[in-house]
């Protein structure tokens, strides 16, 4: 990264104004992975972490190193797999064939050791992907709750599968069993949380796992890595890091990995799919991309609509899957509409991630700035104009938020993606534009709807569900609570999260039949009094 000189619209500070209580050690080293329950030492070749969070100087604004982390080869990431395969053991290992009882001891080992280091986390959470204190803090916390919800909807899951049922002469008792080996990789702009959504569910129902940190986040694991450690048996929790093709291509391409948990771009997603020798046997529960609109009907509360479609759209920079990336507003109130969400843009605090308030921060892509501006300059060309002041100023990591209207199908901006800071607003007359972009979208994630007629409402909910997998009314788009069903449509996801489904994605269905005579009737009144077996047994998990 090279040194930036220019204006910036917020302040970046000198590394002595940091707030003591926020600061980071100089220059960290994670020198370790985690492989069959061991913190292996790399002595090969390292990647840097930079901050997103520029720091003056008598030479300007210069990145912040944060530290250095391993660029695992193939070989080391060969060593997690075995492992991983190793303690599955063809479902035959210790962790496989562990009660239920005994895996959730064993999670909620690992959440006290994780609640332990939240501090840490938190800090490097806020230094490496440029998020909020408030928001890293939030994260964090989710995340243990979500632990916690996993917990208790495995219990509940359990208790419905502890009893025998007697159907046409067959007795039977169905559980459900882990699927092998599991890859989890998750995303930059939630590298703890969404990371922990595939992770915990797949662990808790008996799989093994190899799992990799995201390129930017990576570095917030190093506090969380004894903790796996000392929580799992050995080889149940590996780790990988590096260059994906390095290191996760030799993954899929070994036929080794049952099921792969990815949340990212399709076009990755595909490709890592591809890279595996036996598809039709790779499980999948992946998260893509979503350009989740929002359509604004002529009658909708102005100042509740606003106050949504900020949060939906900017919250976190733009930088979530669930944001709202377009915004289609009926003629009739696009004049007011504009103005109020110009006004509202405005008022909004650009500044240091540890800044109380802040909502505007910098970014932690290195290219997205200039990307965002070649999807500004785009619109611009071809009649559409920035409504706030100083939208889509730069200076080195920072991009002031842009919104552009109006906005058609010409630009890139209708299409694409932006996953920041830049809302496109299209006007429309007849509903059917909105829908029509809706239908025709390859992603099908989610949408928001605002209005107050209830009779239009209606008429526009019943085809708009078939659409995508989430309506939000007068709200923004958003995964939570995690108890509802996160999912897409079309090029948006395969497999649905939430805290229950992520137990049934990450597991199968699995019986244990005998026909209903005396001798098999004896047999399992045994099997059961005597607690020989942890699948056929009828104990109640309390």
């Amino acid at each position: 990264m090279s040194p930036s000189t220019e204006r910036s619209p917020i302040r970046f500070p000198a590394a002595s104004e940091i707030p003591a209580s926020h600061r980071l050690p100089p220059d960290l080293l994670q020198d370790e992975y985690l492989v069959d329950g061991q913190l292996r030492r790399w002595d090969g070749p390292f990647g840097e972490a930079f901050s997103p969070v520029l720091l003056k100087s008598a030479e300007g604004l210069l990145p912040h190193r944060l530290g250095r982390f391993p660029l695992l080869d193939a070989a080391a990431a060969r060593s997690a797999l075995d492992a991983a395969k190793k303690a599955y053991g063809q479902g035959r290992g210790r962790w496989p064939t562990m009660g239920v009882s005994e895996r959730i001891a064993h999670v909620a080992d690992f959440l006290a050791r994780f609640r332990a280091c939240r501090d840490e986390v938190v800090r490097l959470l806020m230094w490496e992907v440029g998020k909020s204190l408030t928001d890293s803090r939030k994260e964090f916390d989710r995340t243990a709750a979500y632990i916690v919800d996993t917990i208790e909807a495995l219990k509940d899951l359990d208790r419905d599968s502890s009893r025998l049922v007697i159907r046409e002469g067959v007795i039977g008792q169905t559980r459900r069993g882990p699927l092998g080996v599991v890859l989890c990789m998750g995303p930059f702009n939630y590298p703890l949380n969404e990371t922990f959504t595939t992770l915990i569910p797949a662990l808790i129902m008996g799989n093994t796992v190899v799992f990799k940190p995201p390129r930017l986040g990576v570095m917030l694991y190093q506090p969380l890595l004894k903790a796996f450690r000392d929580a799992f048996p050995p080889g149940v929790v590996n780790t990988v890091c590096g260059e994906g093709r390095t290191v996760v291509g030799p993954l899929m391409a070994s036929g080794d990995i049952d099921v792969l948990a990815f949340i990212g771009s399709s076009q990755a997603a595909d490709a890592l799919k591809k890279a595996h020798p036996a598809p039709h046997r790779l499980r999948g529960v992946l998260g893509m991309g979503a350009k989740n609109p929002a359509i604004v009907l002529a009658d909708a509360d102005l100042e509740l609509t606003v106050r949504e479609c900020i949060l939906g759209s900017l919250s976190f920079n733009g930088q979530r899957c669930t944001a709202i990336k377009i915004i289609f507003v009926q003629r009739p109130l696009l004049p007011a509409f504009l103005e109020a969400f110009g006004k509202a843009v405005a008022a909004l605090h650009a500044g240091m991630p540890w800044e109380e308030g802040v909502f505007i921060t910098p970014l932690p892509e290195p290219n997205k700035p200039a990307y965002l501006a070649e999807l500004v300059a785009d619109a611009e060309g071809l009649g559409a104009r920035v409504i706030n002041p100083g939208g889509g100023e730069i200076c080195g990591s920072y991009f002031a938020p842009a919104v552009l209207s109006p906005v058609d199908s010409r630009m890139r901006l209708y299409h694409e993606e932006q996953f920041g800071p830049v809302v496109p607003i299209v006007p429309f007359d007849d509903i059917e534009e909105a829908i029509r972009y809706v239908v025709e979208s390859n992603f099908g994630q989610q949408l928001s709807l605002f209005g107050s007629n209830p009779q239009t409402l209606s008429q526009l909910i019943d085809p708009l569900v078939n659409q995508v997998c989430r309506l939000n009314l007068n709200s923004q788009c958003q995964r939570g609570p995690d108890t509802f069903p996160f999912t897409g449509r079309k090029g948006s996801a395969e497999g649905t999260l939430s805290v229950s489904d992520a137990l049934r994605a990450f597991s199968i269905r699995t019986l244990v039949a005998a026909k209903d005579e005396e001798l098999n009737r004896e047999l399992i009144r045994r099997i059961t009094r005597e607690g020989n077996s942890k699948f056929l047994s009828t104990d109640f998990l309390l």
